[in-house]
């Protein structure tokens, strides 16, 4: 696997903020979630759970990323 350090940073910094967003999400009801988010609905009450977990699941992927990017060399077979 060809490791890119250069995209360590970005990485995480996308974790973030897909981490934050899955929190919005869970925690806001659709009338109360920013217009240019994805799922904002005027009136609405319901929580949008299946958007929140696609979220975490894409923030924990972009953290898996990072980490693996960030190992040391890799090793050969003797």
């Amino acid at each position: 696997m060809t490791k890119r350090p250069q995209l360590i940073i970005p990485a995480v910094i996308l974790g973030i903020a897909l981490l934050a967003l899955a929190v919005l999400y869970l925690v806001e009801p659709a009338h109360s979630l920013p217009s240019f988010i994805p799922g904002h609905e005027a009136g609405s009450d319901h929580h949008h759970v299946k958007h929140g977990l696609a979220a975490a699941f894409l923030a924990a992927g972009a953290f898996v990323f990072a980490w693996f990017q960030s190992g040391g060399p890799s090793r050969t077979a003797t």
